[in-house]
């Protein structure tokens, strides 16, 4: 079955952010596999908000992307996952692999330093 056009929620307190799964790959796959997961985001460098999760993402087939606002992704090199709310002058990276995409960014905002709870809820 195809995951693309699956949706996610990411749910805290006072907050809840749909993404939609952008394409049907290992990386997706692997994440979805993953769901239910409750994580703590925080801030990186003023354009992200970012994760652990408990095991780095299969990423074969990876081909890369250029970031864009609103992107849910992985940073191969620390196994993360997160979410683009600037881009700044970032380019394209191979070291980059997207996951889904949301235009909530104000809800993105609301993630920082909360226990959000991931889970997929359809298509």
């Amino acid at each position: 079955m195809d995951v693309a056009g699956t949706v996610v929620r990411f749910a805290a307190r006072d907050v809840s952010v749909n993404v939609t799964i952008v394409d049907d790959n290992a990386t997706t796959r692997d994440f979805l596999s993953m769901l239910p997961m409750t994580l703590s985001f925080e801030d990186y460098n003023g354009m992200e908000k970012i994760t652990y999760p408990p095991r780095g993402f299969t990423t074969t087939g990876n081909t890369g992307m250029k970031p864009e606002v609103g992107d849910l992704f992985s940073f191969i090199p620390w196994s993360n996952l997160g979410f683009f709310y600037e881009t700044g002058s970032l380019g394209f990276s191979d070291k980059l692999v997207r996951i889904g995409k949301t235009d909530d960014i104000e809800g993105i905002m609301k993630l920082d330093g909360q226990q959000v709870t991931i889970s997929a809820v359809g298509k």
